[in-house]
């Protein structure tokens, strides 16, 4: 975890709204989760120790990670004829537990209210103008546990799937600064059981599907003049687990990748992957602990790309996806390009138009120099290209300009070198490959 530094790891999920925290508060005794298929989600009500909240704390700390924690966003609600949870949250429980947090100054990045509670919510749902008054109380409690703390922790919400009505409101009823952060999930693939997951992800069409979401959020926020940033809050692409050899495996980074620069293009700050460790698609293999495919994808991206996001188009296939970022921590910009074609082979060179969009153009017969592309004699640039072992994209090593990338006998991950190249020349990018380029001597005005 320390390669990714600085690292959001966020605890919840479907459980965080049965979860009760043995404060002392209730005066219950502090059991844990039993099944019982006949409950929401399929598990009875759990207590979470405060001895195993100090023992993740102390994990918090060694790992560096910024933690945000899910609370229980239905503590005190009823069921309402409509299907809905009604009535105000009761907090006291979730109050004890921030408070306990800040007395023991342990660092929480962000207390976000509930799990997928938003619009038709996945078990239960809330009224939007019902659960914007308890995101205001939570805010007010935050505030107030923390006042003269030198770092109050973030407020988010509603961590759930978009729906554009619901998220319109509670932004309204919550702006300006009542909320940090809204956070929304994405399984755009539908049910890891589908047989037809590799289809929807080797197809440009799906994939252009989730713009929408991205543009029309922050086209609510800008709108309604909140000071609120949106993050993805989680993502498994798949849900119910993903689907083993498919979002563990190699061609799941072309979703992945694609995902991380489509959602940095309109303006997302922060996009958590579903997940660490866990299910089908983890980062890591939860037998092994081996790095899966899209652990050093996410490690690549986080390393090459940085803040400033570039407006790249691709003039040619649509199988091409292109993506550009001011470099991180160099200089110049790194181009994305993924090739969900398994049988072309495109030369792809960079052009600048003007002083600020960057164009990606398919290689015809000599590279174009635009005026902002400033080639010095020799001048290198660094390649990184990302392939299947055996050619197989379901294959769970992915090779590195040829170099399977494997942890060595220490549990060290492998050293990630570019290939250098003659800036001159065309990007090659293979069939079923992904290619991060780092052109150091592209002169991009807003990359300073």
């Amino acid at each position: 975890m320390p390669a990714f530094s600085p690292l959001k790891l966020r605890l919840g999920g479907s459980l965080q709204d049965k979860v009760v925290y043995g404060t002392g508060d209730g005066g219950r005794p502090c059991t844990p989760f039993v099944k019982n298929a006949s409950e929401m989600h399929g598990f009875t009500q759990g207590c979470l120790p405060l001895h195993r909240w100090d023992e993740l704390n102390a994990f918090f700390q060694k790992s560096g990670a910024k933690i945000v924690f899910g609370l229980n966003a239905l503590n005190g609600r009823v069921h309402l004829p409509d299907g809905s949870m009604g009535g105000p949250w009761d907090h006291t429980n979730s109050a004890s537990l921030i408070r306990y947090t800040a007395s023991k100054g342990y660092k929480i990045h962000g207390w976000e209210l509930g799990n997928e509670l938003s619009g038709t919510g996945v078990g239960a749902k809330v009224g939007v103008e019902q659960y914007a008054a308890d995101v205001i109380a939570l805010k007010s409690l935050v505030d107030n546990i923390y006042r003269g703390s030198p770092s109050k922790p973030l407020v988010l919400a509603p961590g759930g799937f978009f729906d554009a009505g619901w998220f319109t409101e509670l932004i309204v009823k919550t702006k300006p600064n009542l909320l940090n952060v809204i956070t929304h999930h994405i399984y755009n693939l539908g049910p890891g059981v589908d047989t037809h997951l590799i289809d929807k992800i080797l197809n440009p069409s799906y994939l252009d599907g989730m713009a929408s979401t991205f543009s029309n959020l922050q086209g609510i926020l800008k709108s309604a003049g909140a000071s609120a940033v949106a993050w993805v809050g989680e993502a498994g692409g798949a849900y119910n687990s993903g689907r083993h050899l498919v979002t563990d495996s190699f061609v799941f980074s072309f979703w992945f990748l694609d995902q991380l620069g489509m959602s940095a293009k309109y303006d997302t700050k922060s996009y958590c992957r579903q997940s660490m460790i866990g299910g089908n698609y983890g980062l890591l293999n939860a037998a092994t602990f081996q790095p899966n495919p899209d652990y050093y994808s996410a490690l690549l991206w986080h390393r090459l790309m940085g803040t400033k996001v570039l407006a790249a188009t691709f003039s040619g296939t649509n199988m091409i996806r292109a993506y550009a970022h001011c470099a991180r921590d160099s200089t110049g910009i790194t181009v994305l390009l993924i090739n969900l074609s398994g049988n072309i082979t495109n030369q792809v060179s960079v052009t600048a138009e003007g002083t600020h969009a960057q164009t990606v153009k398919k290689h015809t017969r000599k590279v174009r120099h635009a005026p902002g592309f400033v080639q010095a004699a020799g001048s290198m640039r660094g390649e990184y290209h990302l392939t299947p072992k055996d050619g197989s994209l379901q294959s769970q090593v992915m090779l590195l300009n040829g170099r399977a990338l494997v942890t060595d006998a220490n549990g060290n991950i492998p050293r990630l070198e570019p290939v250098k190249v003659d800036a001159a020349q065309p990007i090659a990018v293979a069939p079923y490959s992904i290619v991060f380029a780092h052109i150091p001597n592209f002169s991009a005005p807003v990359c300073g």
